[in-house]
């Protein structure tokens, strides 16, 4: 049965009888030293415009490598054609193992203790033994060629509000290096990393694919942050944690989206991509009607007749050079591409004419999938800033005319693609849309994608290919880690020494006397340990207050609050007192002396009745007319009059008692 849905209103697809499968992956930041080099996880602000001159720089080139079973990686051998060679800033925090000139050391302990506790909250299974394995990675985010991950705990469960989603992984792994820049050159692309990043400890969890809507994903990603925060052991920040979703519809296949950082989006992303995959499931039906070639199978797990034969034949890699019939061309990237030594090919498609498409949008106005967009996409993961195809021609400059010269150079192949770029790299580029548009004929192709992102946030929700889905063959065992068994005994400390989960804390909080903003905020900053801890004796809403409105040593904090309620500290003096001591380990008798010999001690009561009756006596006629209103302005009279050594609620209830005598 033909799946049904309007790809251009991808809120209405309905799940359910589109097959929607989806799983998500997470990957998060602790915030311990790095995994197997005991370096600090610190991380430097830098951008290549402010690299510092004094971190030294290695150049590097990475090769593929087969796996334990002898083959090679499919995404590795893609990445090792893009002819790219890589330069690594060595940050402070980044020696010899993140070099890879020295061997990795076992896994750092608290990292290891903190994958084990998460484990346990999502009611996992652990490992017996713990083999680090080498996942290969030639993109050059690891110096070595591969990243470091070791299967820690497996057949968990996390419960969400839309139902329980399964954890089928749990793994622990290295972070990978920062780029900083990318530049093309006429021998390749050179890409700059930073390794401040490299090595930093990542959980990395990834769910069963139980996720039943866009909207229970957007669930199950927050249910899984929140349990990884209760373990106050994980990084918090912008870039800290990382979702991935595994996405697929029956009539398509899975991909796995990268770049899923605002959860807000993740429900229009996802709807996205189901209209993509429906689209481009319906497109390969057409292009196979269009040749008379047996049709796909609606559903994916029916084996459908294999074309790739008869696709070959239809589409050979003939690539021609026009650059020639460009000559003339005043379009300014065409004139000055040809300037500099780059050439036009052109790949001809026969029987694509009107099938690559042009931009439109759909009812949210995200741009609706189309086959242009795919090839620009392929060939932009050759390095280069895009394609022309016979569909949106003419235009940017390119008249028909050259349009028409193009066609008699393809012997009036009316559909075709472009690039401008040097020979090896357009080269690459075109042959890399030539896969992408025999794969037009089959179902959407196993790959990974990236969010497409604008300023700094998703544009539109939808989705750029990045690499092939890999497979297992990128895997093998690391050899330089010895294998770690997880005895039962440190199973059981595990267990026995689970942190609290949100609810619980919250819980915990509504036993005090403060406000439901402030328990909120004192959980949501992760301050509600360091609340109860030194909340003994202390006003508990001024205690809350002190937490939230200032940064520090907590201890102090509180010492400083217990001496303004014994009275040797001014409410509005806190602030000079905490500045003062700073770092330092004072009594409260130091405190008042301090406070005292700043003029930061509050006067005495019968003083300052003396002072406010001054106030209102000298003001009456004001004070006649404005009434309690008069209190604000007075206020400030008031403490200006006692020089600061007065507490602010003393002299609002003294000034609101002398006030009503008058009105």
């Amino acid at each position: 049965m033909e799946p049904a849905g309007d790809v251009s209103d991808p809120a209405s697809l309905d799940p359910e009888s589109l097959g929607f499968m989806c799983g998500i992956e997470v990957h998060q930041q602790l915030a311990t030293g790095k995994l197997h080099s005991r370096q600090p996880g610190e991380l430097h602000d830098i951008t290549i415009e402010t690299l510092p001159e004094n971190w030294s720089k290695f150049n590097r080139k990475l090769r593929t490598s087969s796996g334990e079973g002898g083959a090679i990686d499919v995404a590795a051998r893609f990445e090792a054609r893009r002819n790219r060679s890589f330069v690594y800033c060595q940050a402070p925090n980044a020696g010899l193992i993140e070099l890879d000139e020295q061997p990795p050391l076992p896994h750092d302990e608290d990292a290891l203790d903190i994958s084990l506790t998460v484990s346990g909250m999502l009611n996992a299974h652990p490992v017996p033994l713990l083999q680090t394995m080498r996942k290969t990675v030639v993109d050059g985010s690891n110096t070595s060629g591969f990243q470091r991950t070791t299967l820690v705990a497996t057949d968990g469960v996390l419960e969400t509000n839309g139902g329980p989603v399964g954890i089928d992984v749990l793994c622990l792994e290295e972070d990978s290096a920062r780029k900083l820049d990318s530049e093309l050159t006429p021998n390749g692309e050179v890409v700059t990393w930073n390794l401040d990043r490299l090595g930093i400890p990542l959980i990395e969890i990834a769910t069963a694919p139980d996720v039943k809507t866009p909207e229970h994903a957007k669930q199950t990603s927050i249910a899984l942050g929140r349990t990884l925060r209760d373990t106050r052991r994980v990084r918090r920040g912008l870039g800290s944690i990382r979702q991935d979703l595994n996405v697929s519809i029956m009539c398509g296949d899975r991909v796995e989206i990268k770049g899923c950082q605002d959860l807000e989006w993740i429900p229009k992303i996802i709807r996205c991509e189901m209209a993509r995959q429906l689209h481009f499931y319906r497109l390969a039906n057409q292009l196979r009607a269009n040749h008379d070639l047996p049709l796909l199978s609606d559903d994916r797990r029916e084996e459908s007749v294999s074309v790739q034969d008869k696709v070959s034949e239809l589409l050979p890699q003939n690539l021609v050079d026009v650059s020639s019939k460009f000559v003339n061309c005043e379009a300014k990237r065409v004139k000055s591409g040809l300037d500099s030594g780059s050439i036009m090919l052109a790949l001809p498609l026969p029987g694509f004419n009107g099938l690559i498409g042009t931009k439109e949008l759909d009812s949210e106005g995200s741009q609706m999938p189309r086959l242009g967009r795919e090839f620009a996409g392929a060939a932009k993961l050759a390095g280069v800033a895009g394609v022309y195809h016979s569909d949106e021609l003419p235009a940017y400059g390119i008249g028909k005319e050259f349009v028409d010269a193009t066609m008699d150079a393809l012997d009036g192949v009316d559909a075709f693609v472009l690039c401008l770029a040097p020979r090896w790299q357009a080269e690459l580029a075109l042959e890399s849309v030539l896969n992408r548009a025999k794969l037009a004929f089959e179902r959407i192709p196993q790959e990974v994608r990236n969010v497409v992102i604008r300023k700094g946030s998703p544009e539109d929700g939808t989705t750029t290919p990045m690499r092939p889905l890999p497979g297992g063959a990128r895997m093998y065992p690391e050899t330089d880690i010895p294998p770690l068994e997880i005895t039962s005994q440190r199973w059981e400390v595990v267990m026995d020494n689970l942190p609290m989960t949100q609810q619980e804390r919250s819980q915990r909080l509504s036993g005090y006397e403060i406000s439901k903003d402030q328990a909120n905020q004192l959980l949501s900053r992760e301050l509600d340990d360091d609340f109860v801890a030194h909340s003994q004796g202390l006003p508990q809403k001024a205690w809350a207050t002190m937490l939230l409105e200032n940064e520090g040593d907590v201890g102090l904090m509180a010492l400083v609050l217990a001496t303004k309620e014994a009275g040797h500290i001014t409410r509005e003096g806190m602030g000079r007192i905490l500045e003062e001591f700073s770092g330092k380990n004072p009594s409260m008798e130091q405190l008042a002396a301090r406070a005292e010999e700043l003029g930061l001690k509050p006067a005495d009561s019968g003083d300052l009745l003396h002072v406010v009756e001054k106030v209102v006596a000298d003001r009456i006629d004001f004070i006649k007319e404005r009434g309690m209103a008069a209190m604000g302005p007075l206020m400030g009279v008031v403490m200006k009059e006692c020089g600061g050594a007065a507490d602010g609620k003393q002299v609002s209830a003294l000034l609101k008692e002398v006030i009503m005598r008058h009105v």
